[in-house]
């Protein structure tokens, strides 16, 4: 029996011995009494695979008496180069990858078949919010300073523990008091604290001579930055992603449209999150969900539009299971174009073609009129209905409910199947849960929907069918996308780190917008422009065309992201940009990726609780957390990258580095109110830069009443959801739901539900109409297969942090491509055959894997894009979605070329 109080650390330095590894990874399910030594139970974590490590250390979470569950790590001096290798992943000769060196004990497509699910813990009496770390922490671990901060890794927030010991990271803990993740961590986020301490870090800023990256000092390297830009700053551009903290991309997006008077600034996020911010924002009004995480409680019935949720936000998915695990009853529908690990969860799995989403949604809404069970009140008293101008663009052009009635009535069960490849009474099934009104239901989806040439009408789909049903403003009951990085909503959309937005959703197109920015940050009327800067994909292109022929961007800044992996169609927006002379690329990161290596002028960063941060979670949840340990060598910061660049621009006359009054427009002041020079890296730790960057943005979120809460707030909270509003006793509250009477506070009383950002100016949302269309390009004689990307639970985007962390490399060492078993013994493939596919862009050899975790369904092929050295964006087109500008990276033609070769 587990001892009271019991602290289990989870490491594998404490059992490294092979027997140990073979009894573990026979049954992961050992018992707490079978290896406890003096009170504390070292856990190896050297199972096959990533979810059986994920079941493992759930189980001991669920354990009576167990207080605490953490990884211990910091016995790695060197967790790049060093860590055990007695637990490898086993591979067959010549190092094929043998089915065993996958997840065990599942049949082929059933995922997590037989196993139970990561399930969050429930039940222990949280103490009062102010508390920012966990007092049994502190009472159990003795040397060890906690801190708390959200995870590194996707848009759910989860908060962590951190627990620091000489300098180190040394131990992660999941918040037990954190109303995210409850506790619970997934497997990424119980590995977070390792992602910092990778043998290769970067820790020199080096600029390529001679074809070969070589040292130079922070100065020079500030200099080149500032001169390039003072050469020509309307061809300089800065490319960031959700992975800025709040005040980074606050500071880039002063930098750039308050300083250099630019708009060429956007973030990654315009390859994942665009279309959600374009469907929110035209159906609504404003960007971000109405709703809330808590809906996973309350919720009836789940619907997953192209989601793999089990995989993607395990966290979340979890909350979900482990309703069931008590009992509950909550019916999870997966519509998908293969089977996942979600889907062996489903109740129903409905695979659809690509684009058949449209064709679904469509039918939905028929059968809701058709049958006359679409809620008439609702749809009355609070929607407009709209559909596309000929010039696709945010507010469309209004038409009657007759119309849309008419449109709407061909899309029957029978046309949609033919459309969607779902069986008929599949599709009225799905209807049927939106017909029930004593139903809640819940609509989740991500990458699925937004990585869609017509993501943005997806998303006003989703939004438009809840409408139309009704199912809308009850807990548990509406629409809500999920993000893939840890601040796409705080950072890219809220900060306005796009090429079109101001900070708190307002438009660098708009006269009174910028008049109001100029304002704030105290610059000469005019100084914003008025013309949208390039979106990523504009954006690159330019950067990939010669000058003379009109590529008229020749310098990039990037921050915190990995373009020469993630970008679609690398052959055309990357890669021509590397072999022109004038074009320069900078990039800062904290690892080598396939960026820094093409890269001119490389800049060591800071990284996580290396530095001061905040971010944005997927419910408007604003998270902050305090710099824990130093970064190596001469890694620093991106914030004061940015300042120091823009200092050297005021020291050599850039007239834009100044506002109306002279300043510098990067001001920190002590608490006696002098000025403090951050920009001299010795001094940027003299004030918390982080905190007065913020409380200046602060002023732009209330335009659009997105308010957030003074910073003091944030250090005493494990997040807020904004908009917060200070009550009259002086403490501040957060909104759980957003235009709903009694719970947002901007409602009118009487209203109920009050729209009150209407595109249409009258309190209503905009119920949207598209007709279904087929991609931009679609399988043919000569290239018969679907190819669909995206992310394996182990690796986070591109992999270049995850892949550092030896656990989650060792139990997913590279990409492959996932056959399906018919297509497999047709074309003479087996398990583990280097099979080369084939686009119009490019040529990838992959080992292929045979209704492996997922199944793809006949003549579809999945690949996983965290590979660097199998870089499947060479073969995925770059159409992108009219609107939103997000590219497709789910659907593509290719063609398999057996080459009779094996790994």
């Amino acid at each position: 029996m587990p001892v009271a109080g019991l602290v289990v650390t989870l490491t594998e330095l404490d059992l490294v011995r092979d027997e140990a590894c073979a009894a573990l990874a026979s049954d992961a399910r050992i018992t707490l009494g079978e290896m406890q030594r003096g009170g504390r139970l070292p856990v190896v974590l050297a199972t096959d695979s990533v979810l059986e490590e994920q079941d493992l250390m759930n189980d001991v979470a669920r354990t009576p008496g167990v207080l605490l569950v953490d990884l211990a790590f910091d016995d790695f001096s060197d967790v790049g180069s060093s860590a055990p290798t007695s637990c490898r992943q086993r591979r067959g000769r010549e190092g094929r990858m043998e089915r065993r060196g996958f997840p065990q004990g599942q049949r082929a497509g059933d995922g997590h078949r037989g196993r139970r699910p990561p399930r969050a813990r429930a039940g222990r009496r949280a103490p009062p919010a102010t508390q920012a770390v966990d007092p049994a922490l502190a009472a159990r671990v003795g040397d060890v300073t906690w801190g708390k901060a959200p995870c590194r890794f996707c848009g759910t927030g989860c908060t962590v523990q951190a627990g620091v010991r000489g300098g180190r990271v040394v131990t992660i803990a999941g918040d037990q008091l954190a109303p995210v993740n409850r506790g619970l961590l997934c497997v990424k986020g119980y590995h977070v604290g390792l992602a910092l301490y990778g043998s290769d870090r970067l820790t020199r800023p080096m600029l390529k001579r001679n074809g070969r990256h070589v040292p130079i000092s922070w100065e020079e390297a500030v200099d080149i930055i500032a001169r390039r830009v003072i050469a020509k700053p309307r061809g300089f551009a800065f490319y960031g992603s959700g992975q800025w903290t709040i005040p980074e991309g606050y500071a880039a997006q002063k930098f750039m449209k308050g300083g250099l008077g630019s708009n060429h600034i956007d973030p990654n996020a315009r390859l994942c999150m665009a279309s959600a911010v374009t469907g929110y924002t035209s159906t609504f009004g404003v960007d971000e969900p109405y709703n809330c995480f808590d809906d996973l409680e309350h919720t009836d019935v789940v619907i997953l539009w192209g989601n793999n949720m089990a995989e993607m936000h395990p966290v979340l998915f979890s909350r979900l299971m482990d309703r069931r695990s008590r009992g509950e009853r909550v019916t999870l529908v997966d519509l998908t174009t293969r089977r996942t690990r979600t889907s062996a969860f489903a109740d129903h799995v409905m695979v659809f073609k690509p684009h058949g989403d449209l064709a679904l949604a469509n039918g939905i809404a028929h059968l809701l009129i058709a049958n006359n069970t679409w809620d008439r009140a609702f749809v009355e008293r609070y929607v407009n209905f709209r559909k596309d101008s000929e010039r696709p663009d945010l507010n469309g052009q209004a038409m009657t409910f007759e119309e849309y009635r008419r449109r709407i009535a061909r899309y029957t069960p029978e046309y949609v199947e033919t459309l969607s490849g779902v069986p008929a009474a599949e599709v009225r099934r799905l209807a049927g849960f939106f017909a029930d009104r004593n139903l809640k239901v819940l609509s989740l989806w991500c990458m699925g929907v937004n990585q869609h040439t017509r993501g943005t009408a997806m998303n006003r789909l989703i939004h438009a069918v809840h409408m139309l049903s009704g199912h809308f403003g009850r807990p548990g009951d509406g629409p809500q996308s999920l993000t893939g990085q840890p601040s796409a909503c705080g950072t890219a959309r809220e900060v306005g780190t796009i090429a079109h937005l101001l900070p708190g959703g307002l438009l660098v197109a708009n006269a009174d917008h910028r008049h109001k920015a100029e304002e704030i940050w105290n610059l000469p009327a005019g100084r914003i422009n008025a013309t949208p800067g390039y979106h990523t994909v504009q954006m690159w292109k330019k950067f990939s065309t010669a000058t003379a022929q009109g590529g008229d961007i020749d310098t990039i800044w990037v921050q915190v992201t990995n373009p020469g992996q993630s970008l679609p169609n690398l052959a055309e927006l990357f890669d021509p940009s590397r072999t022109m002379a004038d074009k320069f690329l900078i990039v800062s990161d904290v690892y080598p990726t396939a960026t820094t290596r093409q890269a001119d002028l490389i800049l060591p960063s800071a990284m996580w609780v290396e530095k001061n941060g905040m971010t944005g979670n997927s419910e408007r949840r604003t998270q902050q957390w305090f710099k824990m340990v130093d970064p190596p060598g001469e890694a620093r910061a991106d914030v004061w990258q940015t300042v120091a660049v823009a200092r050297r621009l005021f020291d050599l006359g850039h007239p834009g580095m100044r506002d109306k009054d002279g300043e510098f427009i990067f001001r920190f002041r002590n608490a006696a109110g002098a000025n403090v020079p951050s920009w001299e890296y010795p001094r940027f730790h003299e004030v918390n830069v982080d905190a007065q960057l913020f409380e200046e943005y602060r002023r732009f979120s209330r335009f659009k009443h997105k308010n957030l809460a003074p910073y003091e707030q944030y250090v005493s909270h494990r997040g807020m959801r904004w908009p917060v509003i200070e009550q009259p006793d002086g403490s501040w509250r957060e909104t759980r739901y957003r235009f709903i009477e009694g719970e947002d506070p901007n409602v009118e009383a009487g209203k109920r539900i009050q729209f009150y950002h209407s595109v249409t100016h009258d309190d209503r949302a905009s119920l949207w109409f598209h007709e279904h269309e087929n991609p931009p390009e679609m399988p043919d004689a000569q290239y018969p297969f679907w190819l669909c990307t995206g992310r394996v639970l182990e690796h986070w985007h591109s992999g270049s942090m995850t892949m550092r962390v030896p656990q989650l490399r060792r139990a997913m060492p590279n990409a492959y491509v996932e056959v399906n078993r018919e297509d497999a013994e047709r074309l003479g493939i087996r398990d583990g055959d280097t099979v080369p596919r084939e686009s119009r862009r490019g040529r990838l050899s992959l080992p292929a894997w045979i209704d492996g975790r997922a199944s793809p369904p006949p003549g579809t092929v999945f690949v996983p894009w965290f590979d660097e050295r199998l870089l499947i964006n060479q073969l995925t087109l770059d159409a992108h979605d009219p609107i939103s500008k997000q590219p497709d990276y789910k659907k593509c033609a290719v063609r398999i070329v057996p080459a009779g070769t094996r790994r």
